[in-house]
């Protein structure tokens, strides 16, 4: 080991401490930015009311779509610094996070550029009936413009975490959403342009935490980034990316399965008393409420990081371990909370975001009680999965991240409708139980692949 390695506090200061200096951060910037959707919810299920909330449930998936391009290469990028800097190669580490840097502001203005040309092929595909249509266009084509600020913000905090700056990269995350906050209400409530006040406010926001971020990457502790860092390589692209591809396979899961539904509450809403529109709309508002408690699973996942990475790479295993035991007994704590509120609340939670006739309430009640269910496993799977990517081991951590989403819950989402009204029921109560079945099968194969990761460590340590 380099000797510049021997003293760094990543490799030697308690983890819990650790822990708390980078989780606590990674938390608030993650609460920050699922605030931006749920903001923009509550200000427009007050003024436009159901059919808004339908619209922003409807642009969701290309949201979902710039966090997975950010988790992918600001993750991905991050780790692959930190296991570098652990093995004591400070001069590869930071082409990381300049390649970083140019392949997410790419990215960015390509998904901006064919978001704006097939807007309204794309808002048919991800389930708008008709009489969302308008909202949903009138809100996308603003926010699509703010789509490369969100992502070099989102993926840049992560590089930014990696430095050791934590709280800087809480800040630019921070400070996006509050400015979100006061002008959503200035543009919503006080000047009532509706889905295009939410919309403008949103990317107002965006921007200002691109600014941010970009300010500190002209100011790397570590090491400055210089114009060849920025020049994309293809072995640190495709490196990165294996690293990051964890996260974003899970964030491009949610995105299917977020279509799916979509459509699935659609076609099935219409043939149930509740019409096309109400399951539309509670699932909108239950899934933005979920996904701020799995912000929470997230930024623990994501505090993790540059310890567990830095101290893989120095080949210190025992904190490793310590990391993934102390993380995980976080998330599951967290996540008993979360349960408890979605089972005790659900009316009072949903009645935040407006009001609605007797069916809407009722639906989201039924809703929230039985496709929340499980909330109290579902801290295990994010860690698992993000602990894998980080200590170089993607193949696991990639597997992990597509078992709820795409191996358990998509299947059941298209089934299990089909056969509850093949026994009497209606087909839109067995979307809701997809969700429960889904999750726990998933916190029992995240539990059996880290007991084979551990034994891994064991291995190692005795060879």
């Amino acid at each position: 080991m380099k000797k510049d390695n021997l003293d760094n506090p990543l490799g030697t200061e308690p983890i819990g401490r650790l822990l708390r200096k980078f989780a606590v951060p990674s938390i608030i910037s993650m609460l920050v930015t699922s605030l931006y959707n749920i903001v923009d919810q509550f200000f427009i299920g007050r003024t436009v009311g159901e059919l808004g909330n339908a619209a922003t449930n409807i642009a969701f998936p290309l949201s979902t779509m710039c966090l997975a391009t950010s988790l992918a290469f600001g993750v991905g990028g991050a780790a692959s610094f930190n296991l570098n800097m652990g093995a004591g190669n400070r001069k590869k580490a930071i082409y990381f996070v300049g390649n970083a840097i140019t392949v997410m502001l790419t990215i960015g203005v390509i998904i901006t550029i064919f978001s704006l040309i097939f807007l309204e092929p794309l808002l048919k595909f991800f389930g708008a009936p008709n009489n969302v249509l308008p909202y949903a266009r009138e809100y996308v084509s603003i926010t699509a413009i703010g789509f490369p600020f969100v992502i070099l913000a989102n993926g840049g905090s992560h590089l930014v975490r990696a430095d050791g700056s934590p709280k800087f990269s809480m800040y630019c995350n921070l400070a996006g959403a509050l400015l979100n906050v006061i002008l959503d209400y200035l543009f919503v409530m006080i000047m009532g342009k509706g889905m295009a006040g939410a919309a403008i406010a949103t990317v107002i926001g965006q921007i200002v935490s691109f600014a941010m971020v970009v300010w500190y990457f002209a100011h790397y502790k570590t090491a400055k980034i210089e114009r060849r860092h920025l020049r994309p390589r293809r072995y640190t692209t495709l490196r990165t990316l294996r690293l990051g591809m964890a996260q974003c396979f899970n964030q491009l899961a949610m995105m299917v399965v977020q279509i799916v539904m979509n459509k699935s509450l659609t076609y099935y809403g219409a043939l149930s008393v509740y019409g096309a529109s109400i399951p539309l709309a509670c699932s909108g508002i239950i899934m933005k409420v979920n996904q701020l408690y799995f912000s929470i699973c997230i930024g623990v996942a994501q505090g993790i990081q540059p310890i567990a990475s830095f101290n893989r790479g120095a080949q210190k295993y025992d904190r490793v371990k310590k990391t993934y035991k102390i993380a995980v007994t976080c998330n599951t704590a967290i996540s008993v909370i979360a349960f408890l509120a979605f089972q005790l609340f659900p009316l009072k939670i949903i009645g935040i975001f407006g009001s609605g006739t007797e069916e809407y309430f009722i639906f989201a009640e039924k809703f929230f009680r039985i496709f929340l269910f499980m909330t109290f496993l579902n801290g295990i799977q994010p860690i698992t999965s993000t602990f894998c990517t980080v200590i170089g081991e993607p193949n696991k951590g990639t597997f992990l991240s597509l078992t709820r989403q795409i191996i358990f819950l998509l299947p059941l989402i298209v089934v299990l409708p089909l056969i509850f009204i093949k026994a009497g029921y209606q087909g839109v109560d067995g979307i809701m139980y997809a969700a429960p079945i889904a999750d726990f099968i998933a916190a029992v194969i995240s539990i059996v692949v880290i007991r084979k990761v551990f034994r891994g460590f064991d291995k190692l340590k005795t060879a």
